[in-house]
């Protein structure tokens, strides 16, 4: 899941999107409205992490840009501004959910988790391909009852890959699904990661790599 963060409270963004990585998402930051607009109309976003007391441009013109443009990335509003008329108005600019500051960090997971499953075709809870079984919410992997322990990065290539059903996912999609905007494109890290994958999947090879056009689960799902 990539997540743009849009926070000018540069430590509280930080903390956010540290948190979120560490959930194997995939975290970009703006630090005013008029960066994140740009970021919204270069890159795909599942979920807007979205400060309504924006520099430059004002969170509720984010969003209402976001949504006059179609954009297909859920908002979650995060702001100091909490009392009811506050999320009325919100809702009604097209945000689809609402957390006031302070917030506990866990509860803001559980949400952008929940827009997640909206924000695309629903997944069932626990991904599996042969013998493999990935639980997202407990970030857990097993390989035929053997627990596999995994880093964020290598949890998110495995994740992508049974998400995708055993279609052909290419290294440019793992960069922008599972890494960042930051991240080289001419890197090798999308190579050395799924080295590793492999590496504590053990055998048989559980992925397949098509040169040139890029990875996909090995065999048939279950």
């Amino acid at each position: 899941m990539r997540v743009l963060v849009v926070e000018d409270e540069k430590t509280l963004a930080r903390y956010i999107a540290e948190g979120l990585r560490d959930r194997a998402m995939s975290v970009d930051l703006a630090h005013d409205g008029t960066t994140a607009l740009d970021k919204l109309g270069s890159g795909e976003y599942d979920i807007v992490v979205l400060d309504r007391d924006l520099p430059g441009a004002h969170g509720d013109e984010v969003c209402r840009r976001l949504i006059a443009d179609g954009g297909r990335a859920r908002v979650l509003m995060l702001t100091a501004m909490a009392d009811v008329g506050d999320r009325v108005t919100g809702l009604r600019l097209g945000a689809d959910d609402y957390l006031g500051k302070p917030f506990d960090f866990e509860e803001l997971v559980a949400r952008v988790d929940a827009l997640g499953r909206r924000s695309r075709p629903a997944l069932p809870p626990v991904l599996r391909h042969g013998g493999i079984a990935l639980d997202s919410g407990l970030r857990e992997v097993t390989r035929d009852g053997r627990p596999v322990v995994l880093s964020n990065k290598e949890f998110g290539v495995l994740a992508a890959l049974m998400a995708a059903g055993g279609a052909v996912v290419s290294a440019e999609e793992l960069l922008r699904t599972v890494w960042d905007e930051n991240a080289d494109p001419f890197t090798n890290a999308v190579r050395i990661t799924m080295h590793r994958l492999r590496g504590k999947l053990g055998e048989p090879t559980a992925i397949e790599t098509l040169p040139g056009v890029g990875y996909r689960m090995a065999g048939r799902a279950a």
